[in-house]
């Protein structure tokens, strides 16, 4: 075990840190693996163990603070352009086919969709503008 350098051991520590990084998708395991990366060169560079293991503790906690709350930032935010179905919520149409709770049709973005009342005791005559409150499949949900 002695005849194994300080640094590989390290390096062996971040290639078992990564199995899980990939098996669970927790990124804190890729930052604890870069932790110990830099270990490692410090190893290399000849710094004692006590200095190594500060290295691998300061990198990967510096790490998690910072990158964690950027992370959590970005994925909580929403798209800023919104594309597919979810562009035509909230969009006006025109009844082409007289619209109920059971079905009608209506001319949205361009195109002919099929539609249903959001309440089903209302309906919309043809020519009237309505409002697209969901997609749901391929039918547009109006009010």
């Amino acid at each position: 075990m002695n005849d194994i350098d300080a640094w590989v051991w390290w390096l062996v520590a971040a290639a078992a840190l990564g199995i899980p990084l990939v098996v669970t998708a927790m990124p804190e395991f890729g930052m604890f693996a870069v932790g110990a990366v830099a270990a490692a060169v410090a190893s290399g560079l000849g710094a004692d163990l006590v200095v190594q293991v500060l290295v691998f503790v300061v990198v990967s906690v510096a790490l998690i603070a910072v990158v964690r709350p950027v992370a959590a930032r970005h994925r909580a935010q929403q798209p800023q352009l919104a594309s597919g179905v979810d562009a035509l919520k909230g969009r006006q149409a025109v009844v082409t086919e007289r619209v109920d709770g059971s079905g009608g049709r209506i001319k949205l973005a361009g195109e002919i969709w099929s539609a249903r009342a959001l309440d089903t005791g209302r309906s919309f005559e043809p020519g009237e503008e309505v409002d697209v409150v969901e997609i749901d499949g391929a039918t547009a949900v109006i009010m």
